[in-house]
């Protein structure tokens, strides 16, 4: 039987990503949509005729027994109620990033998981991006040797400030390009090399009327002397390579975005042929000055964390995403603030 999913929020978030995933993997059904905008239940009605679409939470958590497990994807503030009242109904839940506006709420909700007995799964899907795989892969394989340096970017040229709650400088909010671009960021970094111990960072304000942070750099020291240095960016003119991974035998370079959003935003699903491949050419390199080759970019595959999902529900497999990594990628987006406010190095111990 398939495992019921309800889906919370039909933005950006819910349309592009999570229905999409959710409806490609075999033992996953798309039960119900929850939205209150009249035209986003007309879209959801014509794309997933078969999904019941509800106008308010209440209607959901008032189905006894209608769902096996919830999505949220709604705005950042209501991450931690929405969940804690999943958990409350009995129904593990699936969250989107940023799982919190701070540490101490993702904590709490860690606490309520375990005391129900019920797996919260961060939505941290760029672990699935192509060439992040492709980074890892040759990380794990010690093909560039002891890594000294990781350089990631997520970087935008996005002038004009568009009106949103990610503009939003209400800490309730988590606004800002810390809590948006660099949840990814900092997340890879804690998923390749582990918590950091120490945490530099330099955040500004950079456009005509943002009041929300819209570039950024953080500096991380992980256990053994790795670095990660994650830049990223609404102002940036000119777009740096997304990855440089520096070791002691090699460097890979990468340049570009994974192809995923684009695909999922012109309604492509991994159920159609091409989804998640990078075009031809578009690798990185890998070697060292004169003795470098070509690296083919691994195909992305957001579809993977839902189908780990599936598997931790049904099997008892690890989780795609940990609750805890979640919580230490907050705690370093916590000290970076304090990191920029102080102009200082923040001992990630002392959080």
């Amino acid at each position: 039987m398939d495992l019921r999913v309800a889906l919370i929020g039909y933005g950006t978030g819910g349309s592009v990503f999570h229905a999409p995933l959710i409806s490609s993997v075999p033992g996953m059904r798309l039960a119900a949509v929850v939205t209150g905008a009249p035209e986003r239940q007309r879209a959801v009605r014509e794309r997933y005729p078969e999904a019941e679409v509800l106008d308010t939470v209440d209607r959901l958590w008032g189905a006894s027994g209608a769902c096996d497990l919830v999505v949220v994807t709604a705005p950042n503030r209501q991450h931690v109620p929405l969940a804690r009242a999943a958990l409350t109904s009995g129904v593990p839940v699936v969250v989107d990033k940023p799982v919190a506006a701070a540490a101490a709420e993702a904590r709490s909700l860690a606490a309520l998981s375990a005391v129900r007995g019920l797996p919260v799964f961060p939505f941290h899907n760029r672990r699935w991006d192509g060439d992040y795989q492709t980074a890892r892969r040759l990380v794990s394989a010690g093909a560039l040797g002891e890594v000294r340096r990781l350089e990631s970017r997520f970087e935008r040229w996005r002038p004009e400030v568009r009106e949103s709650w990610k503009e939003s400088t209400d800490p309730r909010d988590a606004g800002g390009i810390l809590f948006d671009l660099g949840s990814h960021l900092v997340d890879q970094a804690i998923a390749l090399f582990g918590r950091p111990e120490r945490v530099y960072a330099e955040i500004d304000t950079r456009r005509p009327r943002a009041s929300a942070p819209d570039d950024a750099f953080v500096a991380l020291t992980h256990p053994g002397g790795t670095r990660s240095h994650l830049w990223m960016s609404a102002t940036a003119s000119h777009l740096g390579p997304r990855f440089r991974v520096l070791g002691s035998k090699a460097a890979y370079t990468v340049s570009g975005m994974d192809v995923q959003e684009d695909q999922l935003r012109a309604g492509l699903t991994p159920k159609d042929s091409g989804y998640g491949i990078a075009p031809t050419g578009s690798g990185g390199l890998l070697g060292t000055p004169g003795k470098e080759s070509r690296e083919p970019t691994a195909a992305g595959a957001y579809q993977e964390f839902y189908s780990s999902v599936l598997r931790t529900l049904r099997d008892g497999a690890p989780p795609p995403v940990t609750l805890a990594d979640a919580i230490t990628g907050l705690e370093v987006i916590e000290a970076a603030a304090r990191s920029a406010r102080d102009a200082a190095v923040v001992d990630l111990g002392d959080q």
